[in-house]
């Protein structure tokens, strides 16, 4: 009896292939870039994604200073925390972020944490984002090639 036996293929830790991309957020809508941006940390676009192991990229954004939120969001958007202690819900809205240091890097940061899985994994997987305001960044060492974050679905 002649069969074609296939199998399915697991990647782990040894076989992922990780590169670095280079990510353009100017005229971008914080939202749309953010899902793009999960997706790829998370490895979903490759063919031998696994759920449970992280064989996403690396992913720089740059001018993160330039990004757009539709509508009224920058004032009418909440954000909710909760410290613990009791009457102790904080809120913040995108423009509050935005005035504090590295204001940019923390709205996209928390954008791209909240759309990945709430599990140990997305712990690790979210520091392989780096965010810069400036068109410039630290890893050119790293060679990492620019992308069309329109071309993503």
């Amino acid at each position: 009896m002649e069969t074609l036996s296939f199998k399915t293929i697991s990647a782990n830790k040894q076989t992922v292939n990780k590169e670095w991309v280079v990510v353009d957020a100017t005229d971008q809508v914080l939202g749309r870039l953010a899902s793009k941006v999960a997706k790829i940390l998370r490895g979903k676009y490759k063919p031998n994604f696994t759920p449970h192991v992280d064989c996403g990229d690396n992913v720089v954004i740059v001018n993160a200073d330039k990004i757009i939120l539709t509508g009224n969001k920058m004032s009418d958007k909440v954000y909710l925390r909760y410290t613990g202690y009791p009457g102790g819900q904080r809120s913040e809205t995108p423009a509050s972020i935005i005035a504090k240091k590295n204001g940019y890097e923390k709205l996209i940061r928390r954008t791209v944490k909240g759309m990945l899985p709430k599990t140990k994994l997305a712990d690790r997987i979210i520091m392989n984002l780096y965010v810069y305001e400036g068109a410039e960044h630290k890893h050119e060492a790293q060679s990492p090639k620019a992308i069309d974050i329109n071309l993503y679905k």
